[in-house]
């Protein structure tokens, strides 16, 4: 069995494999959807779970526009902008509900998809994801806090049971984390929906 000091440092080498989508990756051409699903598989590999995982399908896509998360295709094609709003999709689609993730969309495709006048959907992009490397250093030392809080805890089992109770607590740190964190993302897309109604086409949920 591993000890836990392992099971942090797998950790660690898991979010160092991790990358985000650079602008530059994504194909200056209109793409299929055969060709988008493929391109984000290949690209965001390494985020997921099991290698038979999909990171998109023909299905999530389609489910995606119906519930106005994302724009039509042009002529059954996509753009970078698509594409971009996709990778966003995918990193909340399972912190969100489709109806916060299209409020919270909402003054975003309306005031910066194919809008070549102003603030495009890439800048904003790439300015969200120019904090990635300062993120991830305070994930890294949030979680060696949380690991270190839980190291005296259950002194009196024995070491196989204190281990995974020790576990079990570190695990419970970091749901109480997200759990947290989603309580103040759906406070502040309500917040979104209340000052944009005009843009949120979807219901409450």
């Amino acid at each position: 069995m591993k000890s836990n000091h392992d099971r942090l440092r797998d950790i660690f080498a898991r979010l160092d494999s991790l990358d985000y989508v650079r602008p530059e990756q994504i194909p200056n051409i209109n793409l299929y959807m055969d060709q988008v699903t493929t391109f984000m598989d290949e690209n965001l590999e390494k985020s997921k779970r099991y290698p038979d995982d999909k990171v998109l399908t023909k299905t999530m896509i389609n489910n995606y526009a119906k519930n106005d998360l994302l724009p039509p295709p042009i002529k059954k094609k996509y753009t970078r902008e698509h594409m971009l709003l996709l990778i966003y999709i995918y990193y909340f689609k399972n912190m969100l509900s489709f109806n916060d993730i299209a409020a919270l969309f909402s003054p975003i495709t309306e005031g910066h998809f194919m809008d070549s006048s102003g603030l495009s959907l890439q800048d904003i992009y790439e300015q969200i994801f120019s904090l990635e490397k300062e993120q991830m250093k305070r994930l890294k030392e949030d979680l060696i806090r949380k690991y270190r809080n839980v190291q005296d805890m259950f002194p009196d089992q024995d070491e196989e049971d204190r281990s995974y109770l020790q576990l079990f607590a570190f695990i419970c740190e970091l749901g109480f984390d997200v759990y947290l964190k989603k309580q103040a993302m759906e406070m502040l897309i309500d917040q979104i929906r209340e000052e944009h109604p005009a843009e949120s086409k979807k219901k409450k949920p």
